[in-house]
């Protein structure tokens, strides 16, 4: 992680084109290397997908942790810039790093996309990858979507694998924020009757939260078995991570 860090050569875009958060990109990118080695299990011989991946923040570190010789990455994304600059940035000095536009439509990201999301079909055959990202991905998609990218998600998993997805359970901590400690930008709200959680001052799917055991209800219902829930910081409690956490694994038949 540290190497990563520092390592002034690595790839990084333009402070203007980054769309995936705040933070540090470089530092972000190396804490996560860290989570997805300590808690997701992920090995230099892994067939990675990250859904979602932007504009390389996951990518780049990968970069010097997968083998090349045995290890992959796949990265797709609806955002086209981003896909563009990974495909020029990243992929030509790491060739086992490929990166493909997904024409999914999202009212923020690609209001103009033709791939409607509870449609949701990922270009690859089935049992293929051993740990796929999720990273701040749930954290702007309506219930219905997130039920049709999970059981995308176990079809292409192969039996043994991994699913490290962030999300904001709004538990009951987070509902009352009774000491004020909860991130301030967060202030979720209930949309409706259904499982959402939505912060009024931003776009509807800027931020979506969920409640406490849906995420849960829709792994499981996936076929998927979760290993980890760890709870983050935005939350106003100790934590070495910022969004919550679900790590689950791939039961099914080869």
């Amino acid at each position: 992680m540290e190497a990563v860090q520092r390592n002034r050569f690595l790839p990084r875009p333009d402070p203007d084109s980054i769309f995936v958060g705040d933070g540090n990109f470089q530092a972000v990118g190396a804490e996560f290397l860290g989570h997805f080695i300590r808690k997701g299990g992920v090995q230099p011989e892994s067939r990675v997908l990250d859904i979602g991946c932007g504009i390389g923040r996951m990518a780049v570190p990968l970069t010097q942790y997968l083998d090349p010789a045995k290890g992959s990455y796949r990265g797709i994304d609806p955002v086209t810039g981003g896909i563009n600059w990974c495909q020029q940035k990243i992929s030509p000095a790491y060739p086992n790093f490929e990166f493909r536009h997904l024409d999914i439509a999202h009212s923020l990201y690609n209001p103009k996309g033709a791939v409607n999301g509870l449609e949701l079909k990922l270009p690859f055959e089935s049992r293929q990858f051993d740990f796929i990202i999720m990273t701040s991905v749930v954290t702007h998609l309506p219930d219905e979507e997130v039920n049709a990218y999970l059981q995308e998600v176990e079809r292409v998993l192969a039996p043994g694998g991994r699913l490290f997805m962030t999300a904001f359970v709004v538990d009951k901590t987070a509902q009352e924020n009774a000491f004020n400690k909860r991130d301030a930008r967060l202030g979720f709200q209930r949309y409706d009757e259904g499982p959402c959680w939505f912060v009024p001052e931003l776009p509807p799917l800027a931020a979506v939260g969920f409640d406490d055991g849906f995420l849960d209800n829709s792994l499981t219902r996936a076929g998927l078995s979760i290993t980890t829930k760890s709870l983050g910081h935005w939350r106003g409690v100790a934590s070495d991570h910022y969004q919550d956490l679900f790590i689950a694994e791939c039961k099914g038949d080869t």
